[in-house]
């Protein structure tokens, strides 16, 4: 009988002999990227996902970065079969503020039998290193999934396996206003002009998964509108 990321805990523990059961947190976005990191964690039969963790604004409930609505957060979170955890933080947010929200909320995981905590981050050193920072002492091992995986082969093997997602921030300094709300699809990727990365991995646009192997059932979702402040254009995604 094979091991998939299904079975239960007691079942891995009892069957999988020295196999040591690693119960991880997953920094979650709504994005591609992290996405990706779930449904790779799951094919390892070791890794159990305690869940998933999302820093949401108070005002107005709505993703941070992304900007996405918190009813559709919960959403791809259930049809993901994984416990979401949302941490509120203000808008702005300094980061000393935003560092204690996230100590705070994994010394509680600890007790839960939470030993380490992954990202969805590809290649940038910087945000890599500041994360190694900001969990030394607290007893987490950090992992990345996708790190140094070629951005371009990982945007294909994304849309060729089922991912589908919607453009939902644009950083108009770095990419085209007009890819707000439109298709992360294969033709998307093959369209990608250069010099920018095909998985956005600097800033260049963020996603939000309606569709793919990491989630149960689709999400049916809409662009119910497009805006622009602060140098970045949103699309407004609705049920």
């Amino acid at each position: 009988m094979p091991i998939n990321a299904d079975m239960p805990h007691q079942w891995k523990a009892d069957n999988v002999g020295a196999l040591m059961v690693k119960r991880v947190l997953l920094s979650w976005s709504s994005g591609k990227d992290s996405a990706w990191a779930l449904h790779l964690l799951r094919r390892q039969p070791e890794i159990e996902i305690a869940g998933l963790f999302t820093t949401v604004h108070e005002d107005p409930d709505r993703v941070a970065v992304h900007a996405v609505r918190t009813s559709l957060l919960r959403a791809q979170a259930a049809a993901a079969g994984a416990a979401l955890h949302t941490i509120a933080i203000p808008r702005p947010c300094p980061n000393l503020v935003y560092e204690r929200a996230i100590a705070s909320f994994i010394e509680r995981a600890k007790g839960d039998g939470v030993t380490r905590v992954a990202f969805g981050d590809l290649f940038l050193e910087d945000i890599r290193r500041y994360r190694e920072r900001q969990f030394a002492g607290s007893g987490m091992e950090l992992l990345f999934p996708l790190w140094g995986f070629p951005t371009r082969r990982l945007a294909e093997d994304m849309t060729d396996q089922g991912l589908r997602a919607l453009i939902v921030c644009v950083d108009v300094g770095r990419a085209p206003r007009e890819w707000a709300g439109a298709a992360f699809d294969r033709q998307f990727v093959e369209r990608m002009p250069p010099g920018i990365d095909p998985c956005g991995e600097n800033g260049e646009f963020h996603t939000f998964v309606h569709e793919g192997p990491m989630l149960g059932a689709p999400l049916h979702v809409q662009v119910a509108g497009v805006s622009e402040a602060g140098g970045f254009a949103y699309a407004d995604l609705a049920p």
